[in-house]
Formats: C-alpha cells, structure tokens, sequence
C-alpha cells in the first residue's frame, strides 16, 4: 500500500452545542492538521462525544463551522459527510454478525459503483467489483493485524480484536481524517500496546488524520502530535503533549491534581 496525499485540514470553529438549555460545547474551535494525530480529552461529560457527533453529523450546532478544507460539513447529513472522507468508531463496539471480511465490506458500501440491480443478477462488472473490494478489505486486515481471522466470525474473536475489527471497518472507507471513540476502552494492557501500533502504522501507511478521543493518558502522550482539553465543553488548553500534561488548570480540571509532579505520574 503506498501513502497518499496530504488530507485537507479538519478546522472547527466557534461550534456550539446545547441540548434543553444544557450547554454541551461552548464556542469550541480546534484544527486537526494534515497527516497529524491531534487528541481531544477531558473528564466524562465534557463534551467529546458531542463534538464527534457534530463532525460526523449526528448532531447540528447551535452555532459555528466545521470545515474539511474548502467543504463546510455543519448542515450535511451523515452519508454525505463519510462520502467525504471522514470515518468513525464508537466507544461501545458496533459489529454484525458474519465473518471479519462480511464486516469489513459493509465499509466498502459507500463506494460501490455497481446498482443493486448488477449485484443482484451478479454482471460481471459488479463481481469484478465485489473481487476488488474484496482484495482491499484484505490488505487493510493485514495492515491492522487481522488477516489471519479475515474469515473468521467476528463473535469467535477477543474483545480486543472485535475492537479491531471496527477500526478497520472505518479504514475501509478510504478515510481522509478518522475519528477515533476511545479505541483501547476496554482493553488489557497487551491489547492497548498492539492498537497504539496500529494507529501508527495506519497514519503512516494511510498518509491519513487522526482526531482522537481517549482517556488512556499514556496512549496520548504516545501517540498525538496536538492535543486539546475540554471542560464542561469549553477549550481550556492546547498545545504539545507534554505542554498540556504541565498545563495547572488541565492538571486542576482532568487530572484531578495542581501539582506536574503528580499529573506526569
């Protein structure tokens, strides 16, 4: 698999939230840059779920943008907004029944160009088709250590590899920024290391973007280039990891000390 270009910038700007005069994000701006892997954290209930939420399209902003280069997201539907180029996962594993390959092809379907009515009377275009897709959800198997289960069922695999298989439902899009729902939640330490590889191997193999919400400190340290940190869905830092690790208001409001000392521990 050979890299790609560069992904457009992912820029959110002034995006606010609110759910029956709950304010969920306030005024929330951050830039995911091209090929980076930017974390977003923060205590539970602090906003990060909705912000994925208003990136994917499942949720509309009171106000502000999100912008994937030149293309304004805020009002798309979900379809339109994965036909894009931007992939998710979710902290709670979302899988179907049938093999790791039966699952990895649902991520294909957005780019299909065979009708349904060519893959139904299997013409030969629509079965090169199917071969082809086919081919890739292999390589992206392998890619994130899966091809030897590529045609096992996905309720036979460990909880870690189930996780997995998700990750690499998403990659089958052909994403240009995926959008990672606490990836390791769940995960023994084993699991964490190897999915820590993975990322890397895919940002670099992928030439993709990475927008990462995870609560595992040690895997962020690892893996971001940027992170940002919410508090009742308001930005109260943003830099390097270890500029925000030292950050006393994040070590006040995440961390739950005032002290680097004890926030780096």
């Amino acid at each position: 698999m050979t890299a790609r270009t560069d992904p457009p910038t992912l820029d959110v700007h002034d995006v606010t939230v609110r759910f029956a005069g709950l304010t969920a994000l306030d005024g929330l701006s951050l830039t995911v840059a091209p090929g980076s892997v930017h974390a977003l954290i923060g205590p539970n209930g602090a906003g990060k779920s909705t912000c994925f939420n208003v990136l994917s399209g499942l949720c509309r902003p009171a106000t502000g943008t999100v912008r994937l280069g030149g293309t304004e997201l805020t009002r798309l539907a979900p379809h339109r907004i994965a036909a894009l180029g931007v992939a998710r996962t979710f902290q709670n594993i979302v899988t179907t029944d049938g093999t790791v390959a039966d699952n990895l092809l649902l991520g294909r379907h957005a780019l299909s160009r065979a009708g349904f009515a060519a893959s139904a009377l299997r013409l030969p275009t629509a079965v090169r088709e199917q071969r082809e897709h086919r081919a890739r959800c292999r390589e992206i198997a392998e890619l994130v250590g899966l091809d030897a289960h590529f045609d096992t069922p996905v309720a036979a695999l460990s909880y870690g590899d189930r996780k997995r298989v998700e990750f690499a439902r998403a990659l089958c899009l052909e994403p240009r920024v995926l959008l990672l729902d606490e990836p390791v939640a769940g995960m023994n330490a084993a699991e964490r290391a190897r999915t820590a590889e993975v990322v890397r191997d895919v940002r670099a193999h992928l030439g993709l973007s990475v927008l990462l919400v995870e609560h595992d400190m040690g895997l962020v340290m690892r893996l971001a280039d940027e992170v940002t940190v919410l508090d009742f869905g308001r930005r109260i830092a943003h830099g390097s990891p270890e500029d925000v690790q030292r950050d006393p208001e994040v070590l006040r409001a995440y961390l739950g000390t005032g002290t680097p000392e004890e926030g780096a521990a």
